[in-house]
């Protein structure tokens, strides 16, 4: 059987430092998380840890229209190849902090959804088969978006302007490994009322679809995470909104909207 663990990042001390949680108890480890980590006799209380965003992605990939539902609510085609677009580095951000509306931006700001896949190794060109080795885990992730700039301009989609803002690109607390993804459900809570709910099953390519379709189009780097795009309910949020993404057996994610 395999073992599951949770890995996360903190700071402490002034430094950067990682772990897997059992409970409420963090115990740290040592080395490169991806190559060679070695757990140590440290232990801390995790309400006493500022959390990161548990890895440090080279990019952070998103996708859309991987949703059966969502496409056959929205009349969209089953798309041939998974469309994707890449969200800043400086828009990543963790659990716990506040997502800021974009100053002199007063459109609608979206909560999605979403299951994170973290690459573990670097990879190019891989297969299906071969992917499962390319993964590290998997994350929560809230692809936040200015909705109302992707259309700004009729003659070009601002898919990185609306979804690249500092702090729009959320994922973590933690990614669990050696875990199954097949039978996950994806969850978004707004100050307590649940407003999406789908499992990964509806998704028109799988997380190992989605790894050995994006490698043969770039190399994926470890620590790198790909959002799998989200399902029928994504939408605005107000200021003051408590914004969970939730997937059993991975973990909370939990933000407010400033």
């Amino acid at each position: 059987m395999t073992t599951v663990s949770h890995w996360l990042r903190f700071r402490l001390d002034g430094a950067d430092r990682f772990g897997t949680l059992r409970g409420d108890t963090v115990t740290e480890w040592s080395g490169d998380l991806f190559a060679g980590a070695e757990a140590t006799n440290r232990r801390h209380a995790l309400a006493d840890l500022r959390l990161q965003t548990p890895c440090q992605p080279s990019k952070l990939i998103g996708l859309w229209n991987n949703s059966r539902e969502r496409a056959a609510r929205e009349n969209l085609p089953e798309p041939a190849h998974p469309p994707y677009f890449l969200k800043s580095p400086s828009s990543h951000a963790g659990h716990g902090e506040t997502i800021h509306r974009p100053a002199g931006y007063h459109g609608q700001v979206v909560f999605e959804a979403e299951l994170g896949i973290v690459i573990g190794k670097r990879c190019a060109a891989v297969s299906v088969a071969a992917a499962p080795a390319a993964i590290f885990g998997y994350t929560c992730v809230n692809d936040v978006t200015a909705r109302d700039l992707l259309r700004l301009d009729p003659t070009f989609v601002h898919w990185t302007r609306a979804k690249s803002f500092d702090g729009f690109g959320i994922f973590g607390p933690v990614i669990a490994s050696g875990i199954d993804p097949t039978d996950l459900r994806i969850r978004a809570v707004i100050s307590g009322q649940e407003r999406q709910n789908y499992p990964v099953s509806d998704m028109f390519f799988s997380p190992l679809e989605i790894v050995s379709r994006l490698s043969h189009d770039m190399t994926l780097e470890p620590g790198d995470v790909i959002a799998c795009g989200t399902g029928i309910g994504a939408g605005p949020m107000q200021s003051g909104d408590t914004v969970e993404i939730a997937i059993d057996g991975v973990g909370r994610l939990i933000n407010v909207f400033g």
